[in-house]
């Protein structure tokens, strides 16, 4: 019973902790969609962010009332914590299996859309940096076209224009003077834009995921901590039954 207690208000301040690396998690894939919403149609896919907040307030109270239960207990007290345990481990398991698929779903949908931007984009040498949605991944993500520079040779604004060139927001930071000219490849991004969204995208996710699944296991021990000073204090009011 003595270890129960001690287990549990150890417990309670863990809960603490991890409600502050939910919030930051569900901020995270909340931001991640908002950010890239133009790649992203289904507002749904940012439900995972939105499940995390929620975990992350209801961990609060659950913290307060563990550590209040170790030092003296209170059926009310002790009925309420298993209410609350109950309702985030729905909520966790929630939020893992729906950050887990979206993981994998999202991969191929990304390169579908990345791959019509580049299709759809509309540029000649001698114009300004565009403000479309491709040039604004380009120049957050310092990548270039969805595997590297050679998809703007496939896209029907080279063969219409036949330009040496590839759109500015390829060119790297540190380079001011590049105008995009494929005799500077040193000067463009190598990497494609798939690979660093997919890997921002995961990292979102499966840091939600893991998230989920070692706080279950934590809510569990306290749910058995708890259940064990259950049992030491009978229902006195109810032997009459």
């Amino acid at each position: 019973r003595s270890f129960a207690r001690t287990l549990l208000r150890f417990l309670g301040f863990i809960f603490w902790g991890t409600a502050a690396a939910h919030a930051f998690g569900g901020l995270l894939v909340i931001l991640m969609f908002k950010n890239y919403r133009y790649l992203f149609q289904e507002s749904y896919l940012s439900l995972p962010g939105w499940l995390a907040l929620a975990t992350a307030l209801i961990l609060l109270p659950t913290g307060v009332l563990a550590v209040s239960i170790s030092v003296k207990c209170s059926r009310n007290q002790q009925g309420t914590l298993m209410y609350l345990l109950l309702l985030l481990l729905c909520l966790e398991m929630s939020s893992a299996a729906l950050a887990r698929s979206y993981c994998v779903r999202t991969a191929s949908q990304l390169e579908r859309v990345m791959g019509y931007l580049v299709h759809q984009h509309n540029w000649t040498c001698s114009q300004d940096p565009g403000n479309s949605a491709v040039d604004a991944i380009q120049r957050k993500l310092q990548c270039c076209g969805v595997h590297n520079y050679t998809d703007w040779l496939k896209a029907p604004s080279f063969s219409w224009y036949h330009p040496a060139c590839v759109p500015e927001s390829c060119c790297k930071e540190k380079h001011s003077h590049c105008r995009g000219d494929l005799g500077h490849l040193e000067q463009l991004s190598e990497e494609g834009c798939l690979k660093k969204l997919e890997g921002q995208l995961c990292f979102a996710m499966l840091y939600l995921f893991w998230c989920c699944t070692v706080l279950s296991i934590l809510e569990l021990l306290a749910g058995v901590s708890n259940g064990i000073l259950m049992r030491h204090q009978p229902f006195h009011e109810l032997r009459i039954l």
